[in-house]
């Protein structure tokens, strides 16, 4: 094999948005946009959403303008 690695790469996810028009990305839909954050309130990057460029630009304004009208928390952890 001469320490040369052999890569699998796996399917190539589709933007959920491009694939059915029909779908809206709005700030006012926050258990949408609860999809793409994590339990800390972190938003999930594009290789793991399978957003492309356009959408998820779209999906992170969404969601910034949903946590300043506090329809979405910053975090989500709670204190105790």
């Amino acid at each position: 094999m001469n320490g040369k690695k052999k890569r699998n790469y796996g399917r190539r996810k589709v933007c959920r948005f491009c694939a059915d028009a029909t779908l809206v990305i709005d700030y006012k839909d926050p258990r949408a946009l609860r999809y793409f954050t994590t339990e800390k309130g972190k938003i999930i990057p594009r290789r793991i959403s399978g957003c492309c460029a356009l959408h998820q630009r779209q999906m992170t304004e969404a969601i910034k303008r949903a946590r300043h009208v506090a329809l979405l928390g910053f975090s989500s952890n709670l204190v105790s």
